[in-house]
């Protein structure tokens, strides 16, 4: 029977994934002596900032929904920025090339944000938005499939990059 993913709030979808590895041991004559299975287990990791910016909706959104516009939120280890107002490519300096692309854009509510090339884990970026009285609240979520192994390399650097975009955000339009 197959499993449905578990919602995980915010349109996240927790997919578990496992994969099972063996590892053959061979004797000198060349027959198999022993074997061990490792499984490594791979979950959906989020990553949440939270922002009010003293801003209308529409002039936040407008901002977030142009990719042209998101160089200005990026750290100083970007580098290589391309981009259109629907896709960027980058790289992070001694680190990765990454292809993004704008997936789906709700107009004064969400901008959803995924790989346009294969990424070394799975991502996928939010920008979730919301009016209330005289400011603007900006919730930016980073979803990435990782290991154990990967969680423990990437989450630092994963949450600190959504902090700094939303941090660079309040500061650009304040």
């Amino acid at each position: 029977m197959a499993r449905k993913p578990i919602g995980l709030g915010s349109g996240f979808k927790l997919k578990p994934l496992i994969v099972v590895l063996i590892r053959l041991k061979f004797d000198r004559q060349r027959r198999l002596s022993n074997f061990t299975f490792i499984t490594i287990s791979i979950q959906m990791n989020t990553f949440t900032s939270k922002v009010s910016i003293n801003k209308p909706l529409k002039a936040v959104y407008d901002f977030l929904a142009d990719f042209n516009n998101h160089r200005q939120l990026m750290p100083d280890n970007i580098q290589e920025w391309a981009s259109t107002t629907d896709e960027a490519r980058f790289s992070i300096q001694n680190m990765a090339k990454l292809a993004l692309k704008i997936s789906e854009r709700v107009p004064d509510e969400l901008i959803t944000i995924i790989p346009a090339e294969k990424p070394p884990f799975d991502l996928e970026l939010k920008w979730s938005l919301s009016f209330d009285n005289d400011h603007t609240d900006v919730v930016f979520t980073i979803g990435a499939e990782l290991s154990m192994m990967m969680k423990m390399l990437a989450s630092g650097p994963l949450q600190k990059l959504a902090d700094h975009e939303t941090q660079s955000l309040l500061n650009l339009l304040s």
